[in-house]
């Protein structure tokens, strides 16, 4: 089923831009690596304490979409069990781990500083896909048997940040439901494929 809901995805970004792929614009291609903390809200934040991430991004524009980049991101994050709610549960550890897939747009402002370096407001939304994995442990006295539970959800991210292009910072709000969360990554870009 997780395939198929791929699949599916995949194949409806290559309808909605099949124009995108084409060899008359100038084009490129970046490849971006991303980290930074995960700080959970709502309430995960009952259960969960201060995480940290990493993504993978590829990212395509041309010149007919510019300022507008369309990515597919890959992520790890990993969240512990907050001191709080070992004190009042029969959990002795509780840890959850992420592994998002996403697909979205970047917009890119004119840029506010344009002397030395540039620097331009950004924003980008993305259509999110989550495995979770949780540990559950519990307390020897709770009688309690320990397992992983394994979830898949969908949810979406909305984020707005500062780019100098090839390093950004960009803080974004990730909803998934009793997974929500907010994230603040450091992100480099590079150049994977440039055409004129």
């Amino acid at each position: 089923m997780k395939k198929i809901i791929l699949f599916i995805i995949l194949i409806n970004i290559t309808t909605v831009f099949p124009q995108v792929f084409s060899s008359n614009h100038a084009q490129g291609f970046f490849i971006a690596f991303a980290v930074g903390p995960r700080v959970p809200v709502s309430s995960f934040s009952n259960s969960s304490d201060l995480g940290y991430g990493l993504n993978v991004e590829v990212s395509y524009t041309n010149d007919a979409y510019l300022p507008v980049f369309v990515y597919g991101k890959i992520g790890f994050d990993q969240f512990p069990g907050s001191q709080q709610f070992y004190e009042v549960t029969d959990y002795s550890n509780y840890s959850t781990s992420a592994l998002p897939v996403s697909l979205g747009v970047r917009y890119f402002f004119p840029p506010l500083v344009e002397n030395v370096v540039l620097f331009m407001p950004i924003v980008e939304a993305s259509f999110d896909y989550t495995y979770f994995q949780k540990l559950n442990q519990f307390k020897l006295a709770s009688g309690k048997s320990n397992y992983l539970e394994n979830i898949s959800k969908l949810g979406f991210t909305a984020g707005a940040g500062l780019s100098m292009f090839m390093l950004e910072i960009v803080a974004s709000y990730h909803y998934v439901q009793t997974n929500q969360f907010i994230s603040v990554d450091l992100r480099v870009r590079l150049p994977l494929y440039i055409s004129l």
